[in-house]
């Protein structure tokens, strides 16, 4: 039972250490949350304390780990990473409740933080996850299929490269353009530049990636394996990131953006075949 104490006490004295780091870098009610929070979790790590009578060290990899997160991805998406963790300890403390004199009041902390965060965390960038889902949607099924379709019609990497670029960086700015007139027209309480920055500028991350194989590769077939490969590691990323802020099933989302795209490419690849074939083209 000592071991799993001090696992305890180390995972709060963790947990302090990020929650501290994140309400550095907030503001407002989300700096009060989250400083809150993080004295909550050490007066945990002191009352294990005095149950064990030993000083633990934190982990630094997790703190580093999380508070990176916190930079780029967003506060709520680092705090609900935690609290993910956080409910396993709240099962982990209920199996201790007999054991561990005081624990119930460490599970009602524990349930308080979620329901806080939940509650009243405000990130500007959440506001905009539609358009950056429309931004990275759009980008990876028209890309993906934009480029399935020069593979076998122009049969030549740098050229396939270039008019993926070309089509990719317009479609990018045709996206964002269309996206801020949505906005303007809705009057929905977004900024409708702001919505239209985060929909092109993810549309041209996505570009870059799924681009870059043919520029660095000779075989098209092999270039086009990298860019698939490259298209299920962004799906991956992000369907993890809208699931988690947003509270939803991650392979739901998953896998309704890898079909799309799947189909997508494979109608893209007979229409490119069947365009060499019958218009003889030859580069």
């Amino acid at each position: 039972m000592n071991k799993l104490i001090l696992q305890f006490q180390k995972n709060e004295i963790t947990e302090h250490l990020v929650y501290r780091n994140m309400a550095k870098a907030s503001r407002g009610k989300n700096r009060k949350v989250l400083e809150d929070i993080s004295r909550d979790e050490l007066k945990h790590y002191h009352h294990f304390k005095k149950i064990t009578g030993r000083d633990i060290s934190p982990d630094w990899f997790k703190v580093f780990q999380y508070t990176a997160m916190g930079v780029v991805f967003g506060i709520t998406f680092a705090s609900k990473l935690m609290e993910k963790g956080e409910s396993n300890a709240q099962t982990n403390y209920r199996t201790m409740a007999k054991k561990v004199k005081n624990i119930s009041v460490l599970i009602k902390d524990e349930e308080k933080h979620e329901k806080e965060l939940l509650a009243i965390i405000e990130e500007e960038k959440l506001g905009y996850i539609s358009s950056m889902v429309l931004g990275l949607n759009d980008a990876i099924v028209e890309l993906t299929g934009a480029l399935a379709g020069f593979t076998f019609a122009l049969q030549n990497t740098k050229v396939i490269g270039t008019a993926g670029f070309i089509t990719g960086v317009a479609a990018a700015l045709s996206m964002a353009a269309a996206e801020y007139l949505s906005q303007k027209s809705e009057n929905a309480g977004r900024s409708p530049l702001k919505a239209a920055l985060y929909t092109g500028a993810l549309y041209l991350l996505v570009v870059m990636i799924l681009v870059a194989p043919y520029f660095f590769m000779v075989n098209y077939y092999a270039a086009l394996a990298l860019t698939l490969a490259c298209v299920f590691i962004v799906i991956l990323v992000f369907a993890f990131f809208v699931s988690t802020v947003q509270d939803t099933r991650f392979r739901d989302i998953f896998w309704e953006m890898t079909i799309i795209c799947l189909v997508v490419s494979f109608i893209a690849f007979v229409i490119g075949l069947g365009a060499r074939k019958i218009l003889n083209i030859q580069i």
